[in-house]
């Protein structure tokens, strides 16, 4: 008795004609086209269109220049910290805290749970970690004997009250 033919016959699509440009300066509307698609994809596959740029921007007080501050963003419940930068001038003053904590509280008011960003050893985990974020893990980077660390703060708490591990 021979085995019933199984095979399955795919038809195959001609590959799409596409242009690949590697770049290191993409231009922001080439950023924005990608950027817009992923969210497209995840709001066709959640239902939730909640992503939302967040920026503490701090000042110069006579040039009004942006000399440091916080961007990230929030969706789907998490707060994205991407970056995070005080001139050495500022810092020592309570001012980071001061644009953690209102960050933060953003975030829980947009409805995050969770915050997550990742630092440098030669950064600032000490930071976070003071201000209740934990490691979730390192990965090697340059030069030799630094990591990027990757960090995560539960956000469930009120503002003002530590956030307890599970």
């Amino acid at each position: 008795m021979t085995a019933p033919d199984t095979a399955v016959t795919v038809s195959r699509q001609p590959d799409p004609q596409t242009d690949f440009v590697l770049t290191d300066a993409p231009n922001p509307e080439d950023v924005a086209a990608i950027s817009d698609a992923q969210d497209r994809f995840n709001i066709e596959h959640t239902g939730i269109a909640d992503r939302r740029p967040l920026a503490f921007l701090v000042r110069d007080p006579e040039t009004r220049q942006v000399v440091g501050g916080l961007t990230g963003r929030t969706s789907l419940g998490l707060f994205f910290l991407d970056l995070f930068y005080l001139p050495p001038r500022l810092r020592g003053s309570g001012l980071g805290t001061e644009i953690l904590r209102q960050a933060e509280d953003e975030a829980r008011a947009r409805g995050c749970r969770t915050a997550v960003l990742y630092t440098i050893t030669f950064q600032a985990p000490g930071f976070y970690q003071k201000h209740g974020w934990k490691r979730l893990g390192e990965v090697p980077c340059d030069p030799p004997g630094t990591s990027r660390v990757f960090m995560t703060k539960e956000l469930t708490a009120p503002a003002g009250e530590p956030v307890r591990s599970r």
